[in-house]
């Protein structure tokens, strides 16, 4: 199998990794996600060199809830720990690996400076105060 699980307890490890990581949010009752599992379990063994992740999100409620998962399946791309494909929906084959060649022929290097201007600006702007526990 060339999928992974993934939990509260290694997500933020898996995110964080060089390469690509797709992570499919699913439950066993949802029959959407059962017909795209077949989908992405085949789509993990034609990329070897990226990371397939699954989390169930009746088992990892809270890690669903942190991503802001609403409805399943929901499909996520992560490459070098940024968020670069969110998407809700069952996807066929053929979008998939649409999907997947995006994530392969992104430029990180503009990627990252985006996401340093929109931190830059957030925190020139209404930046949320951080609250103490």
């Amino acid at each position: 199998m060339s999928t992974i699980t993934l939990t509260s307890a290694d997500f933020g490890q898996a995110v964080t990794k060089d390469g690509i990581l797709l992570v499919d949010f699913w439950a066993e009752w949802c029959g959407p996600c059962k017909q795209f599992g077949p989908i992405y379990e085949a789509a993990s063994e034609a990329h070897p060199d990226i990371t397939f992740g699954k989390v169930d999100t009746e088992d990892q409620q809270e890690l669903a809830g942190a991503a802001g998962i609403t409805s399943i399946p929901t499909l996520m791309v992560f490459r070098e720990g940024v968020l670069v494909f969110s998407q809700p929906g069952a996807l066929p084959a053929p979008a998939l690996e649409q999907v997947i060649e995006g994530a392969k022929n992104l430029d990180m290097v503009e990627v990252h400076k985006q996401v340093a201007e929109q931190q830059a600006a957030a925190e020139a702007g209404e930046a949320p105060a951080e609250h103490s526990h």
